[in-house]
């Protein structure tokens, strides 16, 4: 099955999605970087599928996901992440074998799942899309050095997903982040069993 990273980038920058409680959200968005109480001690997942992260919120509605940010990270943050990570399963065509995986997602500051991507009605498509966990090294990195900027979307967000509650699919396709396929060094492709 494809695995393919699609994503909103430029030259310097790439966006990455997260869901948070007004708590967090509000504060991260007000100050463009994650402040108090978000915890740099915890494990964090990144998503750069809009259509992914609005699958694992319910569309803004699910309890401590309220808010949609879009967080702009640089480009260079989010391929060292990617190079230090290590998929969160057994893959037998990546790893020599079950035993160096495990000593390897040990080590890893961060960690990668390869999940189904999402239609805009939210059901499996034949591919799969990445999820990124940042944690040890990575959350301190993210937080302190990578965040260029924080968006609440939740109004994009609700705006799509009223538009779709009115069956007008191509208005809220049309508001959709235009994501394309982000161009992975070929040995960090390697290394998460990417596909072109």
């Amino acid at each position: 099955m494809q695995r393919q990273i699609r994503a909103v980038f430029d030259d310097e920058t790439v966006t990455v999605y997260q869901a948070y409680s007004s708590a967090i959200a509000v504060p991260a968005a007000r100050a463009g970087r994650f402040v108090p109480p978000f915890k740099v001690d915890r494990m964090t997942w990144i998503k750069p599928s809009f259509l992914w992260m609005m699958y694992r919120c319910g569309w803004a509605t699910k309890p401590g996901q309220e808010h949609v940010l879009a967080v702009s990270i640089t480009r260079s943050g989010f391929e060292w992440a990617l190079a230090h990570s290590e998929l969160s399963h057994y893959v037998r065509d990546v790893h020599p074998d079950r035993a160096t995986w495990q000593r390897r997602l040990k080590r890893a500051p961060a960690r990668v799942q390869w999940d189904p991507e999402r239609s805009l009605r939210l059901g499996e498509l034949p591919y799969r899309s990445l999820q990124l966990g940042l944690g040890g090294a990575a959350v301190p990195r993210y937080v302190d050095e990578w965040t260029t900027g924080i968006t609440d979307v939740t109004g994009l967000v609700r705006e799509i997903r009223g538009l779709l509650d009115t069956g007008d699919e191509a208005a809220a396709s049309a508001l959709l982040p235009a994501e394309r396929p982000y161009p992975l060094p070929a040995d960090v492709a390697e290394h998460l069993g990417a596909t072109a």
